[in-house]
């Protein structure tokens, strides 16, 4: 389905309702820039890294169209996904049904959820929606239920320290938005809807927070305006 959530007046601020989950795919995919191709990265990324059955567990999986891109790319990995939001687990559970695939979902908070080894952990624009007093706790629960040599891979929004230098990619990140179908009200709807919801850090922050869990090596492999992806090596 197309997203139209928010062409409708701010009633609440954003959730990830059924509402929401019915559209998801549509609102990512023209939300965030390049989402396709940084998802095709990430898949590229843990195919050359990733050992023969690696574990490997998506952190906000959302409608699982990551996990099922793994499954198609390397049938002998070993996929989960946690995710907050019932709705959003339903329909990645059909999806992953209608696949053939096997994928064990887990509906929990990440503040709340007992993390288990992994090989390979990814938080795909996840972590920007922790609460900030929360986030390097749950950054230490990844680096801590990584196997020896895993890995972790994040995707983030993030923000520029310079107030005109960001004043100018958001401008940017606007306009990009517009050229995907959105309205100037869609947009400053759901930016209003956001607020205090979506909390990003800077490019620094999202690196010491990882070097601070205890990851040794943290490589930025994509950037377009305001999103970057993390690599971090245990």
């Amino acid at each position: 389905m197309k997203d139209e959530i928010f062409k409708q007046p701010l009633e609440k601020q954003f959730e990830f309702d059924k509402n929401v989950a019915s559209v998801f795919d549509d609102m990512v995919a023209r939300s965030v820039p390049f989402y396709t191709q940084n998802l095709k990265l990430i898949v590229d990324v843990i195919d050359t890294f990733a050992q023969t059955n690696a574990k490997i567990c998506d952190l906000g999986c959302s409608t699982a169209s990551l996990l099922l891109t793994l499954f198609e790319k390397r049938k002998d990995f070993l996929l989960s996904g946690i995710d907050s939001a019932k709705a959003m687990l339903d329909i990645a559970k059909n999806k992953t049904n209608a696949f053939g695939a096997k994928i064990d979902f887990y509906e929990k908070n990440l503040d709340e959820f007992s993390f288990f080894k992994n090989d390979i952990f990814i938080a795909t624009y996840t972590m920007q929606f922790i609460r900030p007093p929360k986030r390097q706790e749950i950054i230490n629960q990844i680096y801590e239920h990584l196997n020896t040599q895993g890995m972790f891979i994040m995707s983030e929004k993030i923000l520029y320290e310079d107030v005109k230098i960001a004043k100018k990619m958001i401008e940017i990140y606007e306009n990009y938005k517009q050229e995907q179908g959105y309205s100037k009200l869609e947009i400053a709807t759901k930016r209003e809807a956001l607020e205090n919801i979506l909390i990003p850090y800077t490019h620094e922050e999202n690196i010491s927070m990882l070097k601070n869990a205890g990851f040794a090596r943290v490589e930025s492999i994509f950037k377009w305006v305001n999103f970057e992806t993390f690599v971090a090596f245990k």
